[in-house]
């Protein structure tokens, strides 16, 4: 379903500020390139609502300027197989070597604090949550076609073409399965995109 919400947002501020909202779990996805982390980071700095950004762990090393518990939850990969096997996380993968994983305790602490939780994951990990969260709001975020993420990565300059090729072979799969997503948002602009979400969500914060 592909959905644009364009509402008034003075208006529906000003009925969230004199009703009780309820927690819910939103799941923001989209290819590689596609722009989905710039359009969650400015979402939570202008999305009027009481977003909670659930920090992920993971195995790879802490790039520089990374700080423990505000951008992952680093850990050994002794430590991430024993909480895997514990049941601690609401999904896991491995990529390029690394573990990165949802835990189970950022999400449950969050709603239970009456936030909106969100989780920026791929699709593999978006299908994990819905078996238990099947009421959560999902978003893709895309460019609009496979070739303008070609022209996006490219303009990166920043892989070779082996690794371009399986960023785009990887894109293709996740557009593949966008359709189980209950909103898709096409990030032409930025500025625009951000706008789009952040009305999706407070149309159901109305509900």
């Amino acid at each position: 379903m592909r959905v644009l919400v364009i509402g008034a947002w003075s208006l529906v501020i000003s009925i969230l500020m004199s009703a009780n909202i309820p927690s819910r779990l939103v799941v923001i996805s989209g290819p590689s390139g596609a722009g989905k982390s710039t359009v969650v980071r400015e979402l939570m700095k202008s999305c009027p609502l009481p977003l909670h950004w659930s920090i992920s762990a993971t195995t790879r090393q802490p790039r520089e300027g990374e700080v423990e518990g505000e951008d992952y939850f680093f850990l050994t990969p002794e430590q991430f197989a024993a909480r895997r096997a514990a049941g601690d996380f609401l999904e896991s993968k491995q990529y390029a070597g690394n573990w990165y994983g949802t835990l189970q305790s950022q999400v449950t602490a969050g709603l239970a604090e009456g936030k909106w939780v969100l989780l920026e994951i791929d699709v593999e990990g978006t299908l994990a949550v819905l078996e238990k969260h099947p009421d959560a709001l999902t978003i893709f975020v895309h460019s609009g076609s496979i070739e303008e993420l070609e022209r996006r990565l490219r303009a990166r300059k920043t892989e070779s073409e082996d690794a371009l090729a399986r960023r785009l072979e990887t894109a293709k799969r996740e557009l593949a399965k966008m359709d189980r997503y209950r909103y898709h948002v096409i990030n032409r602009d930025a500025h625009q995109a951000v706008r789009d979400v952040c009305n999706i969500l407070l149309q159901h914060a109305g509900n």
